[in-house]
C-alpha cells in the first residue's frame, strides 16, 4: 500500500526554485571564530585521523619496504602534494565557489548544475541526475568504512602503549566494537549536545599532530626536500607497477575532504578555508614530514611510524586523545549519512523516511533510524571481515576516489553553464583534476579483490534502489496522469450533477495540481458530497537548500469551491504541512483547523510482468512503498484530521 503523495519528489520531479536566497551576513570576529573552531571538530575529524595509519600503509607497499632514502622522500612528497592539489586546489579554492545558495555537497552540486541546465535548455539533464545518484550511493560505501577503519587504527595503539604488548590483541576488536555500538546508540539523542567538544577536542589533536611532527624533524632535516614533487615522480618511476599501487594508499590523506564541500552550509566557506590554511594543513604537513624524518633516521618505525612518532610519557593520553578523534571523525560521517538521506529524500531518490529532529534550534540535527541501523550493521560486519585496520586500508579509498571524482564531473557543469567559461580555461582547470581522480581511481581498483568490492557492492545496491524508485516513481505518476480527469473537467461535471455540500474545509493532497485527486473521485463517488472550501494542495521540493517564508506558499484561486495550494521547500528542510499553511492567512485563506480534513489516495500497487519494469524490479519498488513512512506523518499532518481513500494501481 502506497499514499498518493502530496508532490513527494518521487512522484513530482523537483522544481527550480525562483526565490532568491536571503543568506546570512559574513559572520565576523567572534562568530567567525567560533564558526572556524567548530569546522575543526566536524569537517576535518576524517582527514585528521589519516595519519594514524596512511604512512604505513603507502611505505609497505614500497620496493624496499621502506626503508631507502627514495621510499620515505618519495612517500611524504606524493602526500604533500595530494593535499595540496586535491584538497587546497580542488575543494577549498574550486569547488567551494561552486555553492548552491550556501550548501555543497554532491546532491547540492547536482541540484544546482539542474538547475542551470533547465534554465540554458529547457530540460534536465539524465546523466546530471545519474551522476548525483551514483556520488549519494558511493558516499553511504565510504560511510561504513570511516569509522571501523578510524577507531581500530587508533585502538591498535594499545598494543604499543607501555605495558601492554601482544596480550592486550585479542580485546582491540571487541573494545572497538563496543565503543562503535555505543556511539551509534547515543545518535537518538541529538548531537548537539557534544558538537560544543568537537572542535576543542580535535583542535588539541591538530596541534599534537604538529607538535609531534616538529618534534620529529630533527632527526633528519634533510626532510624538507620532500617538498619538491621531482621525488614522488621518481618514486613512483622507480617502483613502476608498484608504484601505481602505492598511490591507492597515498590517497588515504586524502579522504575526508569531500566533507570540506558537504559541510559548508554549516560553517560557510570563510571558517572552513581559514581553518584548512592556518591549523589543518600546516598541522597535518609538519606531521607527515616527521614521520618521515623519523623513519630516514630509524628505518624500523616504518611498521607503525604514527605510533613510534609519540614519547612513552605521553602515549597514553595521546592514545586517549586518539580515539576521541576517531570517535568525532566517526560522528562526523554519520551525521553526513543523515543529512545526505534528507536531501536524497526531498529531491525523490528515495522513499520517505522517518527523519527525526533532535534540536528545536539547529536545523541541521537530525536523526534517520534506518539509516542509523544501517550503518551500524556495515560497519560491525566490516570490523569482524576483516578485523585490522591494515586490511580494512585494502578496502578504504575506491568508494570516495568515485565520489570525488563524480564532484569533478558536476563541476564541469557548472563552470562552462554557470560561470561561461571557455573551453580552453574549462580544460585547463579541470583536465588535470581529471587525470588526478582518474590515476586515484584506477590505482584503488587494484584493491578491488582485497576488499574494496564490498563498498562498490554497497553502492551498487544503493544505486539500484535509488534508480528503482526513481523509474517506478515516474511510471506510477504517467498512469496516474492517464487514468485521472483533468481538474477543469471535473469543473464541468459537477456542474451538470451538483453532488451534496457539507460545511468545512476539505484539503485533497496531491502530486499534480492540474489533474483532480484520486481522494477527491473517490469522495465524491462513494461518499456523494463536496466540502464548502476545497484546496488542491501540492508540496514540491526546490532545487535550492531552503525556501523563505515569502515563497513557501503560492495560492491560486480557481473557482467560487476550489483553490490550488503550491507548498515549496528546499532540500534541505522537513516539509511540516500545517505550519506552512498557518501562512495561508496572510493570502486570504482562511480556515479552522478543527472542521477541516485533510484526503489522501492511498493505492495499493500491483506488479505487472508485461509493462513498466521487469517484474523483479517492480516488487523491488512495492517493497520500498510499503516500507516508506507514513505521509501522515513525514508531513507532519495531525493524524485526526486525515481520510485516506484507497485504490488498486497496476504498474
Amino acid at each position: 500500500m502506497a499514499s498518493e503523495a502530496p508532490g513527494a519528489p518521487a512522484t513530482d520531479p523537483a522544481a527550480p526554485n525562483p526565490a532568491s536566497h536571503h543568506g546570512a551576513e559574513k559572520p565576523h570576529g567572534r562568530a567567525f571564530m567560533a564558526l572556524a573552531l567548530g569546522s575543526i571538530g566536524v569537517v576535518f575529524g576524517d582527514i585528521g585521523t589519516s595519519p594514524l595509519y596512511a604512512m604505513r600503509e603507502a611505505l609497505g607497499h614500497s620496493r624496499s619496504g621502506g626503508t631507502s632514502e627514495l621510499a620515505v622522500l618519495g612517500v611524504v612528497s606524493l602526500v604533500i602534494w595530494a593535499l595540496v592539489l586535491v584538497v587546497t586546489l580542488k575543494y577549498v579554492v574550486l569547488l567551494m565557489r561552486a555553492d548552491n545558495k550556501g550548501e555543497g555537497g554532491t546532491l547540492a552540486l547536482m541540484a544546482l548544475a539542474r538547475r542551470t541546465l533547465t534554465k540554458q535548455a529547457g530540460k534536465r539533464s539524465a546523466t546530471v541526475f545519474f551522476l548525483g545518484v551514483i556520488g549519494a550511493a558511493l558516499f553511504y560505501g565510504d560511510g561504513i568504512i570511516t569509522p571501523a577503519i578510524s577507531v581500530l587504527s587508533a585502538m591498535e595503539g594499545l598494543r604499543d602503549a607501555p605495558g601492554m604488548g601482544d596480550r592486550v590483541t585479542p580485546y582491540i576488536l571487541p573494545i572497538s566494537a563496543g565503543i562503535l555500538v555505543a556511539l551509534f546508540m547515543v545518535q537518538s539523542r541529538g548531537t548537539h549536545r557534544v558538537a560544543a567538544f568537537f572542535g576543542p577536542i580535535t583542535l588539541v589533536w591538530f596541534l599534537v599532530l604538529g607538535g609531534l611532527g616538529l618534534f620529529h624533524l630533527a632527526d633528519d632535516l634533510s626532510i624538507f626536500r620532500a617538498f619538491s614533487p621531482h621525488y614522488g615522480v621518481m618514486f613512483l618511476i622507480n617502483n613502476g607497477f608498484l608504484g601505481f599501487v602505492i598511490l591507492g594508499s597515498v590517497f588515504l590523506v586524502v579522504t575526508g575532504a569531500e566533507a570540506l564541500y558537504a559541510d559548508m552550509g554549516h560553517f560557510g566557506k570563510g571558517p572552513i578555508q581559514a581553518s584548512w590554511l592556518v591549523v589543518v594543513f600546516p598541522c597535518l604537513a609538519l606531521n607527515y614530514l616527521g614521520q618521515g624524518a623519523l623513519i630516514l633516521s630509524r628505518p624500523e618505525a616504518r611498521l607503525n611510524p604514527f605510533w613510534e612518532m609519540v614519547p612513552q610519557a605521553a602515549y597514553w593520553p595521546v592514545l586517549v586523545l586518539g580515539a576521541c578523534a576517531t570517535v568525532i571523525a566517526s560522528q562526523a560521517v554519520i551525521t553526513g549519512a543523515f543529512s545526505v538521506t534528507q536531501q536524497a529524500v526531498q529531491l525523490g531518490l528515495l522513499p520517505r523516511i522517518d527523519i527525526r529532529r533532535t534540536s528545536e534550534t539547529q536545523a541541521g540535527q537530525i536523526f534517520v533510524p534506518q539509516v542509523n541501523t544501517m550503518l551500524m550493521i556495515g560497519v560491525l560486519v566490516l570490523l569482524f571481515s576483516f578485523r585490522s585496520s591494515h586490511a580494512l586500508a585494502s578496502a578504504y579509498g575506491i568508494a570516495v576516489t568515485g565520489s570525488m571524482f563524480v564532484d569533478t564531473l558536476l563541476a564541469f557543469v557548472i563552470v562552462r553553464s554557470a560561470w561561461k567559461w571557455g573551453w580552453p580555461a574549462t580544460l585547463a582547470l579541470l583536465a588535470p583534476l581529471v587525470i588526478i581522480d582518474l590515476t586515484f581511481i584506477s590505482s584503488n581498483m587494484l584493491k578491488i579483490p582485497d576488499g574494496a568490492w564490498m563498498p562498490l557492492a554497497f553502492g551498487a545496491v544503493l544505486v539500484l534502489i535509488m534508480w528503482t524508485w526513481t523509474k517506478g516513481a515516474q511510471i506510477l505518476t504517467d498512469k496516474t496522469r492517464r487514468d485521472s480527469v483533468p481538474l477543469s473537467d471535473l469543473f464541468d461535471i459537477l456542474k451538470a450533477r451538483p453532488p451534496h455540500r457539507v460545511p468545512g474545509t476539505a484539503i485533497f493532497l496531491t502530486s499534480d495540481p492540474d489533474m483532480t485527486p484520486v481522494a477527491l473521485m473517490h469522495n465524491l463517488k462513494h461518499n456523494k458530497v463536496l466540502h464548502e472550501k476545497n484546496i488542491i494542495a501540492t508540496v514540491r521540493t526546490a532545487e535550492t537548500p531552503r525556501v523563505s517564508e515569502a515563497e513557501r506558499i503560492k495560492v491560486e484561486p480557481v473557482n467560487d469551491d476550489f483553490k490550488k495550494l503550491i507548498i515549496t521547500y528546499g532540500f534541505m528542510e522537513s516539509p511540516n504541512v500545517p505550519k506552512a499553511m498557518a501562512l495561508c492567512r496572510k493570502q486570504g485563506l482562511k480556515f479552522d483547523i478543527m472542521a477541516t480534513s485533510f484526503f489522501l489516495g492511498r493505492r495499493s500497487v500491483v506488479a505487472s510482468a508485461h509493462r513498466g519494469m521487469p517484474l523483479w524490479q517492480d516488487k523491488l519498488f512495492i517493497f520500498l512503498m510499503k516500507n516508506a513512512a507514513n505521509p501522515t506523518d513525514f508531513f507532519k499532518i495531525p493524524p485526526g484530521r486525515v481520510v485516506e481513500l484507497g485504490a488498486q494501481v497496476t504498474v
